[in-house]
């Protein structure tokens, strides 16, 4: 029988990440902050942890979803946290997007007292995490990374389930994924702006573009929710802003210029100011719309 898998933070990734490793027959022992969503993972099969400590206690395998370097920080460090009661050998599963130096420090905390812990940020949003399709880039430790893997393909793409290398490394690759993404989106949506104001169809504009070079996930479906005005969230606009908060401190610590992230990082600044921190990141495009001085009357807010 599978081992059993702890899962602490059961939001809009965590909770259907948690009952894909259900439905994937390993026991999941779950908590959260909020009683609701391991209400949800219960129903369908899981136990309940009282504490992040509790989940320690129960489970040698334990994965985290949480939205910052300090939730991490205060799950494992905290009072009742999983350092306090965590079991030899324990392998944690870090899949939140934070900072890589606290990621790297975390990493040697584990290690000092006999665990190990694996960087493993994710990618493909709440569709990829309901889908089972997450792509996850990993850092640390080869053996464990090889020892956990099945609890990955639970999770994600078995063929998008990449070690990128030691500690921190899959910190820095989701930081690298974000940086991508906020350029093409900023793109498509300046593209978008320019058809609309030339008087051309924009939905046939991102028709031929998918058609040719400029294909993209980021065309073939924030295209579609700009297009649509649909700003729900799949992934929240504020989180979002925490990555490129993220992104830009990496940026600065390597030494790294990146003038076009400093630029997406000014603009969803900007869309979080304008009270659209809950939307969807695609809605990016309102700050553009706005600077073109188009309205946006399909957006759902």
């Amino acid at each position: 029988m599978p081992q059993t898998v702890g899962f602490i933070g059961l939001g809009l990734m965590g909770k259907p990440m948690a009952k894909n490793l259900l439905k994937r027959g390993f026991p999941v022992v779950g908590h959260s902050r909020s009683p609701g969503p391991v209400d949800d993972v219960v129903a369908a099969g899981a136990s309940r942890a009282s504490s992040p400590a509790d989940v320690a206690r129960q489970a040698t395998r334990i994965v985290t979803m949480l939205p910052d370097s300090p939730d991490v920080e205060r799950v494992l460090e905290g009072p009742d946290g999983v350092f306090s009661a965590m079991q030899p050998g324990t392998i944690l599963i870090d899949c939140s997007s934070i900072s890589p130096a606290v990621t790297q420090r975390l990493a040697r905390a584990a290690r000092e007292r006999g665990a190990t812990l694996l960087d493993a940020p994710v990618s493909g949003g709440e569709i990829g995490a309901v889908g089972g399709t997450l792509s996850i880039m990993v850092g640390g430790d080869a053996g464990a990374f090889a020892e956990v893997k099945p609890i990955f393909e639970a999770m994600g793409n078995p063929e998008r389930i990449v070690r990128i290398g030691e500690s921190g490394a899959g910190q820095i690759c989701k930081v690298c994924n974000q940086m991508v993404i906020g350029g093409t989106l900023v793109a498509v949506s300046e593209a978008f702006a320019l058809a609309r104001k030339a008087g051309v169809d924009a939905g046939k504009v991102r028709e031929a573009l998918l058609g040719g070079f400029a294909a993209s996930r980021v065309l073939e479906v924030h295209g579609e929710r700009i297009l649509n005005g649909n700003y729900k969230p799949g992934f929240r606009s504020q989180l979002y802003g925490k990555d490129y908060r993220v992104a830009s401190e990496t940026l600065a610590a390597h030494g790294t210029p990146a003038p076009l992230a400093a630029l997406v990082h000014s603009l969803v600044t900007a869309l979080i100011a304008a009270g659209r921190g809950a939307d969807d990141y695609s809605a990016l495009a309102t700050v553009v719309f706005d600077l073109a001085g188009l309205s946006h009357p399909l957006s759902s807010s």
